[in-house]
């Protein structure tokens, strides 16, 4: 089975850019992407995961993790809350999310767990944090972004990233390691160790691997809040044309549009438990 996970907010912050005229350009750049994306893998389950408040880091981080971003933009979030009612209403995904922890760790899981039985799983996000995926299991990471497919790297991730932090998440990396240095002693094991034998530098390490790390929820998937639908072309073509995008629903556009989703059926009963794997 082909199983295509979409990290929802990172592909609904990436609609901000493009098409802006009107109030709703982000929700019409939004439905007008999804669908090459799908097409282009095909799937035959597709989970649109949402985040969740990441509590542990926040505790581990004193409250800087992402505290560097910040979006008052009312109508932006009006929106977003709009584009994820309609998904959950009208299109065949498997809407899923965590309470307590981010999209990451939800999609590291079920990804796991999905490649472990066999199946192929392409994940679609511009968001670094999921090469680390690549030294868990056989995987695909798209980045709509730079349009290309990521590759696996030949060292482990979740410790280079440690070393050197991450500044979209505001994770301060260990002083003066950049990309550079970080690679050198990713590639001399008795270097990094004699490296992080500096207390000071492995506090900071440790703290690192512990925020940039995703985390298996597979013993708490009673927690995850899930909603299913089937396609619905009719409800969403009125949705659409209530927003006046005319030139999403012209005939030869539209059929386009339905023929890329309407093969996909949400069969809830492949979501199994973790349990069940």
């Amino acid at each position: 089975m082909k199983v295509l996970f979409l990290d929802a907010y990172n592909l609904i912050y990436r609609a901000r850019s493009g098409f802006t005229k009107g109030d709703n350009y982000v929700v019409f750049n939004f439905f007008r992407g999804i669908r090459p994306l799908v097409e282009k893998y095909n799937p035959d389950l597709v989970y649109f995961v949402l985040e969740g408040r990441p509590e542990h880091r926040e505790q581990i981080s004193g409250g800087e993790y992402k505290s560097n971003r910040s979006n008052k933009d009312l109508n932006f979030h009006q929106q977003k809350a709009s584009i994820i009612e309609a998904v959950k209403a009208y299109m065949p995904f498997v809407s899923i999310m965590h309470p307590k922890f981010e999209c990451d760790d939800v999609i590291a899981t079920y990804v796991y767990q999905h490649a472990k039985k066999g199946d192929e799983c392409f994940v679609i996000s511009s968001d670094s944090d999921f090469i680390q995926l690549h030294n868990m299991c056989k995987m695909t990471l798209y980045n709509p972004v730079k349009k290309i497919e990521v590759k696996a790297p030949d060292y482990d991730y979740v410790t280079w990233k440690a070393l050197r932090g991450d500044p979209t998440d505001n994770i301060k990396g260990i002083p003066k390691v950049g990309d550079k240095t970080a690679d050198k002693l990713m590639r001399n094991p008795e270097l990094l160790r004699e490296f992080l034998n500096d207390p000071t530098k492995r506090e900071i390490f440790d703290r690192n691997v512990n925020l940039i790390r995703l985390v298996d929820l597979s013993k708490d998937t009673e927690s995850m809040v899930i909603t299913h639908a089937d396609f619905d072309q009719e409800g969403l073509h009125d949705y659409l044309s209530e927003l006046e995008f005319t030139l999403m629903l012209k005939e030869k556009t539209w059929k386009k549009y339905v023929d890329t989703f309407k093969e996909i059926k949400c069969k809830i009963q492949w979501v199994m438990t973790i349990k069940e794997y």
